[in-house]
């Protein structure tokens, strides 16, 4: 039976492939993500391969050009036309800590019916340990390396016009959850506490 997601190497062709073209520094950020997600799966005893492939390819709907609830949209289409449903459901979920489409800090730049279909499907998921995962390390991970919630919420914040402060809480609640997991800090287990100042 196929597996839900590529080998490291398809995944990486799969970005590489992708990001040619498009503007923007998503694939630098969609690396740190994935490299985030190895080492906090790998001292939380979840599969690292797993997890840092759904890392790499969680915005890979940005291929489709700089949209905002479009690259959640055309992400999720992609990878269930390619056959890889565990990205798929990343793709859908990384933008949703709380479950609600509503919630999502940015412009619905998709049509209703493609909102409607969108958020049957969301509300239908059930969250496991690596859509948790990868939101918590889509919340720390920027283009230039590991960057404080803080930081990275804020700066969504300024260019989106605000970020709902209930997903902000629950970050911070999945940042409790892994560390007890790992038991170690976060920041320490992905970047050794150096993390970056910008984006």
């Amino acid at each position: 039976m196929k597996k839900g997601y590529p080998s490291r190497e398809e995944a990486e062709r799969i970005l590489n492939e992708s990001a040619r073209g498009t503007q923007g520094r998503w694939p630098e950020h969609s690396r740190t993500c994935a490299m985030c997600a190895e080492k906090i799966a790998a001292a939380a005893g979840m599969d690292p391969d797993k997890a840092y492939v759904l890392g790499l390819l969680h915005d890979i709907g940005r291929r489709n050009g700089p949209g905002q609830l479009a690259h959640v949209y055309f992400g999720w289409k992609y990878m269930n036309e390619l056959g890889w449903h565990d990205c798929a459901k990343i793709c859908l979920t990384h933008s949703f800590s709380v479950q609600e489409i509503r919630m999502y800090a940015g412009r619905f730049d998709i049509t209703e019916e493609q909102q409607k279909e969108m958020n049957d499907a969301l509300t239908a998921c059930t969250f496991d340990e690596y859509d948790w995962l990868i939101q918590l390390c889509d919340a720390i991970s920027g283009a230039s390396g590991v960057i404080t919630i803080e930081n990275r919420l804020g700066d969504i914040a300024e260019r989106y016009n605000g970020y709902p402060q209930e997903k902000w809480d629950r970050v911070y609640e999945l940042k409790e959850y892994f560390e007890k997991r790992m038991g170690a800090d976060l920041y320490q287990i992905t970047c050794g506490g150096k993390t970056s100042e910008v984006y």
